[in-house]
């Protein structure tokens, strides 16, 4: 597993075995931020994200190598949100770039609307099995402060399923499928 782009391009990062983790492939990661950048990878630039069942914290550090200001990686694995702060150090990233909230991903989405952080992106990914995930987190964050109007919200999910096209006031607007995986585009209504 390695950064696809911008200021880490080709740098690896570790993860771990046999945990519950499956991270986002490098050619998923590579599909969602064509997507995202749409030509002009400045689009990036100084964004926010939240970065939701981290894992190994991939699709946030792709974010940051491609000049996001701030991300925030919300993992519940001790294990993993360790990881992610190796994949970090590793890379040299600047401690106010990021903060990795080592808890439920409802609670810190709690903690993160409370301390009115906006967001420009956020990604989640819940390990396939949790299919109930999807619509609470969906639904949080439809209801929460976190999203502004043009905040894009991405889920990566199994082909075999099919996360609601519409929760509170998000709908989803573009479906991309690649191999086993397919990634879900929300905003608001």
């Amino acid at each position: 597993m390695r950064i696809i782009g911008g200021q880490y391009r080709s740098r690896p990062l570790r993860s771990l075995r046999g945990l519950d983790i499956r991270p986002t492939s490098d050619r998923l990661r590579e599909t969602l931020f064509d997507v995202l950048v749409g030509g002009d990878p400045a689009r990036l630039e100084g964004t926010v994200w939240l970065d939701l069942y981290s894992g190994t914290g991939a699709v946030g550090i792709e974010a940051l190598s491609r000049g996001a200001r701030i991300v925030y990686f919300v993992e519940e694995s001790a294990k993993a949100a360790e990881l992610i702060r190796q994949n970090l150090r590793s890379l040299d990233v600047e401690a106010e770039g990021f903060e990795v909230l080592e808890r439920d991903v409802l609670a810190g989405l709690r903690r993160l609307d409370a301390q009115v952080v906006a967001c420009d992106f956020c990604f989640l990914d819940p390990p396939y099995r949790q299919q109930t995930a999807y619509a609470e987190t969906l639904g949080f964050l439809s209801q929460s402060r976190l999203l502004q109007p043009a905040s894009v919200v991405i889920a990566e999910h199994d082909r075999k399923f099919d996360p609601p096209a519409l929760v509170g006031a998000l709908q989803r607007y573009r479906k991309l499928e690649q191999g086993d995986a397919d990634l879900s585009f929300y905003r608001k209504q």
